[in-house]
């Protein structure tokens, strides 16, 4: 426990004292966001904000981590790194996305199919290493099972495992992407994301099968307490940021941070074998998703769109909401599918009989 407390506070000094030193040093080299024309026309004054500070948040959390563990007994996992690296990988092609868009002034960075030729790349890699690394007891960092709360009886086999990794990481990522579009939100709402996941993985430690033979609703996750010391890096790392990124935000995330937290919220789901509880833990991330889903799906069949604009958050905002109001309003959203979220993990341990 004490690793993991370091580990968020350590990150959470490093991002909050390093973010400042990223806006002058991004101000000056004119790394500034670009603004969508067709948007909200407030948010037109934002252009120029320093963007691609998601880095800030790659480096904190790497930093807290590492440094928890110099002062901890236990070392490094294959699973804590593995998740480290898909951040890490996928924060690298929304940095190159980023500077791309920035260097050229133009709202178009990497083509699509280099960024979904990188992306697949990092994604593919992690879910083919993820299944080696087996440790004393047979356990690999990811299983060929799918999972909601624990491992199901339905195993897809190496093959399917990597496509659903891939699959589930770029809807991940793609997801925060989306939300992205206003002061602190994708931010706040990955803060709440990921405290879930300290929870979730320390009680799957606390309630380990290699500690506790005899319980029936114990949990096989290889790494599940490095698990967690990531989650809370990451988690202290987003609330340092977010001082300076809350409204009015004097950094953006950018694509840098975007891809790099959704696939470590990928990544923590696949390895605490929780896959599809994310979708209800990043319940606003689905929500953002599927209004963009349901705008293209209606102009396409309808001639018509089904909000003011897309992502959902811009439709409110078009609607009158002030800018602020919305940002709350989503983050209680978040709040609550987080909540719930909790509460279904909870309830299936409890139905495995009582406490002992």
């Amino acid at each position: 426990m004490k690793g993991v407390l370091l580990a968020a506070v350590l990150a959470l000094v490093v991002s909050l004292l390093g973010t400042p030193i990223a806006i002058r040093y991004l101000r000056q080299h004119g790394y500034g966001q670009l603004i969508r024309d067709d948007g909200p026309t407030t948010h037109h004054t934002k252009r120029g904000t320093p963007t691609m500070g998601g880095g800030v948040i790659i480096v904190a959390t790497l930093l807290g981590y590492f440094a928890a563990h110099l002062v901890t007994p236990r070392g490094p996992t294959a699973s804590g790194l593995l998740v480290l690296y898909l951040m890490t990988g996928l924060g690298f092609v929304g940095f190159i996305d980023d500077f791309i868009k920035i260097s050229k002034q133009r709202s178009l960075g990497l083509r699509s199919g280099a960024k979904l030729a990188g992306q697949a790349l990092v994604s593919v890699s992690f879910g083919v290493l993820a299944l080696q690394f087996g440790n004393e007891h047979s356990l690999t960092p990811a299983s060929q099972h799918l999972s909601f709360i624990r491992d199901s009886a339905i195993s897809i086999g190496p093959v399917l495992f990597v496509l659903w990794a891939y699959v589930m990481i770029a809807a991940t990522s793609n997801g925060v992407n989306l939300t992205d579009g206003l002061d602190g939100l994708a931010t706040g709402t990955s803060v709440m994301v990921l405290a879930a996941y300290v929870i979730i993985a320390f009680w799957e430690f606390g309630n380990s099968c290699t500690l506790n033979h005899v319980q029936s609703s114990c949990y096989f996750v290889r790494d599940p307490l490095d698990l967690a010391l990531v989650a809370a890096a990451a988690m202290g790392a987003c609330f340092g940021f977010l001082w300076w990124n809350a409204s009015p935000a004097r950094i953006f995330m950018g694509d840098t941070g975007a891809l790099g937290l959704g696939g470590l919220l990928a990544g923590l789901a696949i390895m605490t074998r929780t896959e599809l509880l994310l979708v209800i833990l990043g319940g606003l991330f689905v929500v953002e998703t599927l209004s963009v889903i349901i705008q293209v799906a209606g102009f396409k069949s309808m001639k018509r769109r089904v909000f003011s604009m897309a992502p959902i958050h811009h439709h409110f905002e078009l609607a009158g909401w002030a800018e602020n109001t919305v940002i709350v309003r989503f983050w209680i959203v978040a709040g609550l599918a987080v909540a719930f979220g909790l509460g279904a993990f909870y309830a299936e341990f409890l139905s495995h009989g009582p406490l002992r």
